[in-house]
This record gives C-alpha cells, structure tokens and sequence, in this order.
C-alpha cells in the first residue's frame, strides 16, 4: 500500500459511534460524547447485564468497523451488546445539557417525525420507551400536543409482522420512559400553548346536535386539561417561592 493511499484510509476511518449513528434507522440515536462513556459514574448498575461487557465497551470507543470484521461471528455477537451497552448508556446521556441539547435539535428538524393525528396539526414529536429494560418493547413516539403514544412512521409496515424488517429496530430502553418530560421540563418553549382542536362531524355543512355537543366537550376538557399542565410545568420551573421575614416581636428588642 502506497503513502498516499495509506493516509486516505486514515482520513476516511470514523469512530464506532459516528458509524453506528449512521445506519439506516438510527436516525433516532444523537452521537454520546467518549468522555461520557468513559466515566464510571455513567456506567454504573451496567456491567453485570452483558456477557462481554469489556470487549463491548472497547468496541464503541474504537474506530468503525472494516467490511472484513462484519462477516466474522464473534464480531456479530459483541456488536449485538455493544448496540445494547450504547443504546443504555445513550438513555442517560439525553437526559443531560448536551443530550438534551442534541435531541432538541432533533426535535426541531423533525427527525422523529410528527403525530398521526391530523388535529394535531403537524406537531413534532419525541422518543418514547414503554419500558426502562430491554427487549420489553421497541421505541414508541409520544406528542407533546395531545400526550397520547403512537407507533413511529418506521415500524407501522412491519408491526402485524413484530417488527420484522423493520426499518425503525430500535429498543425503547435507549431512550428511557422519563425523557420526554425531562426534555419539555427543560424546555417549556416547546411545550404547545393548546391541545389538539377535535374533529366536529358534520352533514352538508351542519353540525349534528349530539355529536356537536359531544365534540364540544371533548375540547373543553382537553384545553381544560391543557392549561392544567401548563401551569404545572410552569410551578415546576418558576420562580423559587418568597419566604416571608420573620417578625420582630417587642420582647426580643427590649431583650436585646
């Protein structure tokens, strides 16, 4: 091999994670910085839950794989932890400033898709696990608008089929079940100002009497219920309360 075609191939090399971030369907995953991996804090309750957990690690801090390593079956079988270990690992790091900032990213590029939900009116949502542990379910969305969880855009194909070549494969531990209200508490912009309008039925243009009346409920309750967590999240992130100063009584003055 030449000089030339040597620092080439020294150019081109990516880190472990910048590859696996970039696998078709792991759009979902933001890149965990190396310093956070390698802190043992970060590690912590992890170890005993993989089989190969040192040669697991090594691999996510090494560089990508060659196209050689991919055919050998000891490489599939640490990979299979790695993705694992990442995946855990990547659950605490979106829940701090740089994670969180990442996701937020994301979240506004609508790498995570919107909701379902016409009435919802495009809304961007956010990553959701069901489950804290692994292989309990795959990751689901959840929207800030209506608070309701759905199937990602990915997984809908396959999902009769659980998720069989599914594009979207990832496991919902890797994000956790806390993030999304980590992530709106930390961002209260975010949060939409009112929920979802319901869908008022009509024949010809008229509203039917009871299910109009029924619609209209459903839409008061839902504001209602809208304003409700606004201003829980708002006495969750105000201000710090005024404690009141003491009074002085008389005696304490003569006293002193």
């Amino acid at each position: 091999m030449s000089e030339d075609e040597s620092q080439q191939e020294q150019v081109e090399q990516i880190s472990w994670i910048e590859w696996h971030c970039s696998i078709d369907g792991h759009e979902f995953l933001c890149q965990v910085d190396h310093q956070f991996i390698r802190d043992n804090f970060n590690q912590s309750g992890l170890k005993k839950q993989f089989k190969n957990y040192n040669e697991a690690l090594n691999m996510i801090l090494e560089e990508s794989p060659e196209p050689k390593d991919l055919e050998k079956e000891l490489f599939s079988v640490v990979y299979q932890q790695a993705f694992d270990l990442y995946g855990l690992i990547h659950a605490r790091f979106i829940q701090t400033p740089r994670g969180l900032q990442m996701m937020r990213q994301k979240f506004q590029d609508r790498i995570f898709g919107t909701c379902p939900r016409v009435q919802c009116g495009i809304q961007p949502v956010l990553p959701i696990g069901l489950s804290d542990e692994l292989s309990v379910s795959k990751v689901k969305i959840f929207c800030p608008k209506c608070e309701d969880v759905f199937v990602p855009k990915g997984q809908r194909s396959a999902h009769a089929t659980n998720t069989k070549g599914c594009r979207l494969n990832l496991d919902g531990a890797y994000f956790g079940t806390s993030f999304p209200s980590i992530f709106l508490m930390n961002s209260l912009k975010d949060v939409p100002e009112l929920g979802p309008q319901p869908f008022i039925p009509t024949i010809y243009g008229f509203r039917i009497h009871g299910l109009s009346q029924n619609a209209n409920l459903r839409g008061n309750q839902a504001q209602n219920h809208n304003l409700n967590y606004q201003q829980e999240r708002l006495q969750q992130m105000g201000s710090p309360q005024v404690v009141p100063k003491k009074k002085i009584s008389q005696k304490s003055i003569e006293r002193d």
